[in-house]
């Protein structure tokens, strides 16, 4: 299966999918315009992915922030990520800033929506412009 990799924008993330190299990454911050529209390609690969899946499958959502609209597509990208699992045991790594509550909340609520194995993972950005 062919990887889907979009680069990072200002207004949308970077995904990083490659099943040969057992990477499926989502990163940096997602606004798109049409956010129906920017997902719309991740979802069909995932759909065509779930027939091929690996046999573990590790998902990273290192987002650092998304509107409302991406929430709504990344609900449905969680959602297929659950089908995902039937065949392939699926991780989801769900990073987030020590002091960003929202985020943890999200990926709560989402973990708490799918059978699929949710690890959060704490980080500490020193990214601090004062």
């Amino acid at each position: 299966m062919e990887p889907l990799i979009i680069q990072a924008t200002e207004d949308t993330p970077e995904v990083y999918f490659n099943p040969e190299e057992s990477i499926f990454k989502f990163s940096k911050s997602s606004l798109p315009e049409n956010a129906i529209e920017f997902y719309r390609p991740i979802l069909s690969w995932l759909k065509a992915y779930q027939s091929e899946a690996n046999e573990t499958t590790i998902f990273d959502f290192d987002i650092e922030y998304l509107n409302t609209a991406s929430s709504k597509q990344i609900f449905e990208v969680i959602m297929l990520i659950n089908g995902i699992s039937e065949t392939s045991d699926v991780t989801v790594r769900w990073h987030y800033d020590v002091i960003d509550e929202d985020m943890l909340g999200l990926g709560t609520r989402f973990s708490h929506l799918v059978k699929v194995n949710f690890e959060f993972v704490e980080y500490e950005n020193d990214d601090l412009d004062i």
